[in-house]
């Protein structure tokens, strides 16, 4: 199976930051990801097999029990690897200090329990953001890093992590099909 753990914001985030872009977009430039499949990867686990997954669902569990949950807003946007030759552009959050450290523990937990499970992770070091286009070829995008350097969306509360798995292919105009298999809760500060 490939998985991944994320942090996906609320419908009405979503919805605000889709209808920012929404009459901006020009045709053929850019590869917009469809609203509902953005997110916060946190984890990335490309082969996990069957016989792991039952243990990875509790230790995902686990991490985000120790973990808090955050306010936010999606803000800001950037460029991968740069703006002069994006492959990738994407949307930020906006984090307070603790919301930051615990959004970085949350994928450190994310990305342990899988280890403890037996299952490699994928990516390089942990960079928060929302891919919102994708190019097919290097393209300078420096005016939509520009355009959602002035972003600000509505904030909102992180209150748990979903593990989704994808189905390559499988979504409209071959686009991958995401299917969120369980949710975690983060605790509240009641709970602590």
């Amino acid at each position: 199976m490939r998985l991944f753990a994320a942090l996906v914001p609320p419908p009405e985030a979503l919805e605000h930051l889709d209808e920012f872009l929404d009459v901006r977009r020009d045709a053929g430039e850019l590869r917009w990801v469809q609203a509902d499949q953005v997110h916060v990867t946190l984890a990335f686990f490309e082969q996990v097999p069957d016989r792991t997954l039952d243990d990875l669902v509790e230790r995902l569990g686990r991490a985000a029990a120790r973990r808090s949950s955050f306010e936010t807003a999606l803000a800001g946007g950037g460029a991968f690897p740069n703006a002069a030759r994006a492959k990738v552009v994407w949307a930020g959050l906006d984090l307070d200090e603790p919301g930051r450290t615990e959004l970085d523990r949350l994928a450190t937990g994310c990305r342990a329990a899988a280890n403890r499970a037996g299952i490699a992770v994928d990516g390089a070091r942990f960079r928060p953001h929302l891919t919102v286009a994708r190019t097919r070829h290097p393209h300078d995008v420096s005016r939509w890093v520009r355009l959602l350097d002035a972003y600000e969306g509505p904030r909102w509360r992180a209150t748990e992590l979903t593990l989704v798995q994808s189905f390559l292919g499988e979504g409209p105009r071959g686009r991958p099909r995401h299917v969120a298999l369980d949710t975690f809760p983060l605790t509240t500060g009641a709970d602590r």
